[in-house]
């Protein structure tokens, strides 16, 4: 372990030009709201089937139009006007989602009129879902585009990704992308106590923005700046108490839910857990070991960030982080594959490896909803033929390496950030130990556009090898 102290070093001219670099401008800006709404037609347009004729199994899984917002309109109250957690349903029916997702759930129901039948009302439930959701989506694609700075332009990928064509009307998850979004936005516009209050936010409606907190507090570490990282922990845990508190006090058994039965349900869809269910371990069991991998791997990644000669980006660990959850989680939903997206586009803009992984994917999405179609017609759809499970299984597989190969490819750039396409194309930045004013831009870190307040901020503490000797962060 090395502890080094430099002196904080004047940015170079190169950092300021990097640092002046907006975001997109006004026709850009068109382009991506332009794609996006275009995007959002062909996934209202692959629900179509199901807002026809209801969303019932197995008919909802051979047409791969399932969405929670028709299935939990009539199950869960919200059709009887009962809010989420204040409603007088059997346990198993209760709403096992964090409370500011049930939120949203409840509030859409308050717009859906009292009379007509109840597909009708199910459909004008599913409608002003997918028009939320659809906000969402566009908010996402500016912050991403604002995020990236000078290649504002890959936001594009975000607006017309396949994953989240076929996803983004599933479940609530484009809002919690959203907060996530703004999360990574705030930070690299040097608002952390912002950026700490949209992740709280964010967590409050699905588990996976906390996370970021993490890239933070080994960024901050390694920066000397853990004051910035407990400011912004500081405003995102009020954040989440502000929206849990109340339901906590009010309905705690209901409010738990989610967190009770995140332990205790079994193995699951996609889930590389379960080539491993032959054992007959319980949910609790596999929770116990998949969190305990997935510790490991955050540990890892921390690792990673404090001892790789050049500091990592905010993205790349946030992806990281993200996608080791994903990967070791006992339940992986088909939209899951939308918190990954901005992160990839941020993290690594490949747009040969991004499509590659969309692809793949989308193959995966098919073979899900085979496979569960096959499941709730007692084994009539498909008739009992090979190919539905070899779909599915090759799925997995698939989907799971492809995720590994862009996580490898992070990594690599991480610890050769000659191979990194944000730095290699950032304007004005020099890799080499050349002098601009008197300072080496060696002693600088190098460019991250959501680097935010830590950009101009040396390293302070790394583990070895980078802190053998002297300091790299050129």
């Amino acid at each position: 372990m090395n502890q080094t102290g430099p002196a904080k070093a004047a940015p170079t001219a190169g950092s300021h030009a990097v640092a002046r670099a907006g975001g997109p401008d006004r026709r850009l800006l068109l382009v991506l709201v332009g794609a996006t709404l275009l995007a959002a037609v062909v996934a209202v347009l692959s629900k179509q089937w199901c807002r026809l004729n209801g969303w019932e199994a197995p008919g909802v899984h051979i047409h791969m139009c399932y969405s929670d917002f028709g299935q939990l309109f009539p199950t869960r109250g919200l059709a009887e006007g009962y809010f989420p957690f204040f409603t007088p349903l059997p346990e198993d029916q209760w709403m096992e989602y964090p409370a500011l997702l049930a939120v949203v759930a409840g509030v859409t129901s308050w717009f859906v009129p009292q009379d007509g039948t109840l597909l009708e009302r199910t459909v004008t439930y599913f409608d002003i879902n997918a028009v939320g959701a659809l906000l969402c989506w566009l908010i996402v694609v500016v912050a991403t585009a604002y995020t990236a700075r000078g290649r504002s332009k890959d936001a594009l990928m975000v607006a017309v990704a396949p994953g989240i064509i076929l996803t983004s009307f599933l479940n609530w998850d484009l809002w919690a992308v959203m907060l996530a979004a703004l999360g990574l936005l705030l930070w690299s516009r040097n608002r952390p106590v912002l950026a700490g209050v949209a992740l709280g936010l964010g967590a409050a409606m699905k588990l996976y923005p906390l996370f970021f907190f993490g890239a933070i507090l080994v960024l901050c570490w390694r920066a000397g700046k853990l004051g910035v990282f407990f400011k912004s922990l500081a405003a995102g845990a009020v954040a989440w108490l502000a929206v849990n508190v109340p339901f906590m006090l009010t309905a705690f058994d209901q409010w738990s839910r989610f967190y009770t039965f995140s332990g205790d349900r079994e193995v699951s869809f996609s889930s590389m857990w379960l080539a491993f269910t032959w054992t007959g371990w319980s949910g609790e069991t596999f929770s116990l070991i998949s969190n305990g991998l997935f510790a490991l791997c955050c540990l890892g990644i921390a690792y990673l960030g404090l001892s790789s000669r050049h500091r990592p980006r905010m993205a790349q660990l946030c992806l990281l982080i993200v996608a080791a959850f994903i990967l070791l989680g006992k339940v992986y939903s088909p939209q899951f594959v939308m918190w990954l997206i901005p992160l990839v586009v941020l993290a690594r803009p490949n747009w040969r490896q991004f499509w590659i992984w969309q692809a793949v994917e989308v193959y995966h999405w098919g073979g899900v909803w085979m496979e569960s179609a096959r499941i709730t017609s007692e084994g009539a759809f498909g008739g009992g033929a090979l190919w539905i499970p070899l779909w599915y299984g090759s799925g997995i597989v698939l989907h799971m390496a492809a995720v590994i190969w862009i996580c490898v490819s992070v990594i690599r750039d991480i610890l050769d950030p000659d191979r990194d396409p944000i730095r290699r194309s950032a304007p004005g930045v020099t890799t080499d130990a050349s002098a601009t004013d008197g300072i080496p831009a060696a002693s600088l870190p190098p460019f991250d556009p959501s680097a935010g307040i830590l950009a101009e901020e040396p390293d302070r503490f790394l583990l070895p090898p980078a802190g053998r000797g002297r300091v790299q962060t050129g």
